[in-house]
């Protein structure tokens, strides 16, 4: 039994990037172009699951709509809470508060963003969703709309990565990675077939 899951990231938010985290921004008109392309010539999906926030969810909901297939908004995709950089530029916290900003990109695990979410539950709430989709799901193609965090995480997970190595994946607007999980008997065994590309 197969069972393929494209991850999509979301297209450019109103206000461009910086540490947007839970803030729910929606989908620039750029945004929308970028995802609209993305799904140019894509399989035939037997269902969506995106994050609630709307810069992925209505994009899924529009095209579920149009393709006349389920879409189960995920609360557990939503992106890693950055704290008090939530808002916040890179270039702007560079100038701020360069040391926390470089320990947090330098070890992730032990420098989380003040007032934000730890690295271990943040991996632990996409990963319970994570696995109750390989439970439930079985020879099915899947498309998840997540964020840039959540798509690095599930990837951790297929690889085996240590939690401090993912940010060393980039994950673009609108990019599409595909897992494929082959089964024997309970065993499940995903595979990376391809990261950033299109369809």
């Amino acid at each position: 039994m197969v069972t393929t899951i494209d991850l999509l990231r979301h297209g450019e938010p109103e206000g461009g990037p910086k540490y947007r985290g839970s803030l729910d921004d929606p989908l620039s008109a750029t945004g929308w172009a970028q995802m609209r392309a993305a799904v140019q010539g894509h399989p035939a999906w037997n269902a969506i699951y995106s994050s609630p926030l709307q810069r992925c969810a209505r994009f899924a909901q529009t095209l579920g709509e149009e393709l006349s297939i389920p879409v189960h908004l995920e609360p557990r995709w939503q992106e890693m809470h950055f704290g008090r950089w939530e808002g916040r530029t890179s270039s702007a916290l560079l100038q701020e508060e360069p040391h926390r900003l470089l320990q947090f990109w330098q070890d992730p695990l032990n420098h989380p963003p003040p007032e934000g979410e730890h690295l271990l539950d943040f991996q632990q709430r996409v990963q319970s969703g994570w696995e109750e989709r390989l439970q439930q799901q079985h020879n099915s193609h899947l498309l998840v709309v997540a964020h840039s965090g959540v798509i690095r995480m599930m990837l951790g997970l297929v690889l085996q990565m240590p939690l401090q190595n993912l940010s060393r994946l980039v994950v673009e607007y609108a990019s599409v990675s595909r897992v494929r999980i082959d089964r024997v008997g309970e065993k499940a065994m995903p595979r990376l077939i391809f990261h950033a590309g299109r369809f």
